[in-house]
């Protein structure tokens, strides 16, 4: 799992870091362009843009200008040129938040001879009688859950523009869209006990403890379906105040498939119930990457390359069928974790009791089961790192908002953190997908509310909001 402050300062470190790179070479390269353009100022010939310019998205609307010539007559002999064809560049812009009214006007009728009025009606809303559109409301709250923008920020954003949002009123439409949404984050977690491989880890969150101005540790819990099931990816976050493993045993009370997850002792009990354990490799591997970082441990260095070579025939398993990928594993996967394993035991043999080489070893031997077990089908994976990646978006956020304010709140953004990381794990772009949902929702019977769901074919027009998300 994620490892708390020291994880996400390194991580921000180096991302920051990488950010300020990029800035100063752009800077160096921009004097440069400069000092040759002054150099060469008689040039007239129009400067070319990089030839490494990234294409731009196709999805994106072009507004085009067109640039003629001061003169349609040729300079030189002064007579009409012909076209011959087109020099076509592309330039990315951004229009700012806008913010607009929608002024609904409804003409009312009277009839005089039976004295009644007609009007046309009212069409139900998230909010009934609300200010704010679902435009809006989609805009706040992908604000807050995807992007972790504390409601303070989003007020002084409006602001810029002139326009006041208090925060109570912000706070109050998050939390009756928490609401709206509830019942489609119930049914996503119906739907993701379904299926027979799954995801677990969890995240430890501040959560505020009223009357004392401290926090306590809380836990986000998250679910996520297999790497290599058929059906569309789903990503489940359960809000618990601890991390004991009866909290899983809650959340998949008669579930019986096979979970991928960490060593964390919290999951052993759902394994003598029936529950299939698989190991995550990735963090066997880590303590072998520590162990190397820590004194270029020879031994080390040989496990992480039997380790590689695991993960090199999983690459071209990725893109096979179900079928496929366990004729692979059984042909070369199993082969190379036979010579590992007989390498582990054999090495075991001559480390010391107590050392970090004896640890790192005893941590594979001693779930050997679990982490070779991926090996036999094709349909588990050799890892937990698609939950872990799940998680991490929202581990960076802590950096923002920092605690959750209740319980309750920690629910409400578990729900709706589900659903739109649900969506971007589809494809489908967050904000269109909620401002689509919470205008058809008031009126959506319950029996079609799959159809409102962020997975990939839906509903029939689901195609509408389909966006890449690369």
């Amino acid at each position: 799992m994620i490892h708390g402050n020291t994880l996400l300062s390194v991580r921000g470190g180096q991302h920051q870091f990488e950010e300020t790179l990029h800035s100063d070479i752009a800077a160096v390269q921009e004097e440069l362009t400069q000092t040759v353009r002054t150099l060469n100022s008689t040039d007239s010939a129009p400067r070319r843009g990089s030839s490494g310019r990234q294409t731009l998205p196709e999805h994106l609307p072009r507004v085009e200008h067109r640039h003629e010539p001061e003169s349609c007559m040729c300079g030189g002999c002064g007579q009409a040129p012909v076209k011959v064809g087109e020099d076509i560049s592309e330039q990315l812009d951004i229009e700012p938040i806008r913010f607009f009214v929608h002024r609904h006007i409804r003409p009312q009728y009277a009839c005089r001879a039976c004295e009644t009025m007609t009007a046309a009606p009212i069409a139900a809303a998230v909010i009934d009688g609300g200010l704010a559109t679902p435009g809006l409301l989609s805009w706040v709250v992908t604000s807050k859950y995807l992007d972790h923008l504390p409601l303070y920020r989003l007020e002084e954003i409006a602001a810029r523009q002139g326009v006041k949002l208090a925060r109570s009123s912000l706070a109050d439409w998050v939390g009756r869209v928490g609401v709206a949404l509830q019942p489609l984050a119930d049914r996503l977690a119906e739907l993701l006990r379904q299926r027979l491989v799954l995801h677990a880890d969890e995240t430890p969150v501040a959560q505020l403890a009223p009357g004392t101005g401290k926090t306590k540790r809380a836990y986000l819990w998250a679910y996520r379906s297999g790497e290599f099931d058929e059906g569309p990816p789903i990503v489940v976050f359960d809000y618990q105040t601890s991390r004991e493993g009866s909290h899983v045993r809650d959340f998949l009370p008669d579930w019986k498939g096979h979970l991928v997850v960490d060593d964390y002792s919290g999951y052993k009990a759902s394994f003598k119930k029936g529950v299939t354990e698989v190991g995550c490799n990735a963090h066997a591997r880590r303590k072998f990457f520590d162990l190397h970082a820590a004194n270029q441990s020879s031994i080390a260095a040989q496990a992480l390359f039997y380790i590689a070579e695991l993960y090199e025939i999983e690459k071209r398993a990725k893109s096979l069928n179900v079928a496929q990928r366990e004729a692979l594993r059984l042909k070369e996967t199993v082969p190379k974790l036979n010579a590992y394993h007989s390498w582990l035991v054999l090495t075991r043999t001559t480390v010391a009791d107590g050392s970090s080489t004896a640890r790192a070893i005893d941590y594979s031997l001693k779930r050997w089961e679990s982490l070779s077990l991926f090996a036999s089908t094709g349909l588990l994976p050799i890892d937990n790192n698609p939950v872990e990646n799940a998680i991490r978006p929202i581990a960076l956020g802590k950096k923002n908002w920092l605690f959750t304010g209740s319980e309750r709140a920690g629910c409400r953004a578990a729900s709706i953190q589900s659903l739109l990381a649900t969506a971007k794990l589809n494809g489908i772009e967050p904000v269109a997908w909620l401002t689509q949902t919470l205008e058809k929702l008031p009126s959506c019977p319950h029996r079609l509310i799959d159809q409102l769901l962020p997975l990939r074919h839906s509903s029939p027009d689901s195609s509408e909001i389909l966006v890449s998300m690369d």
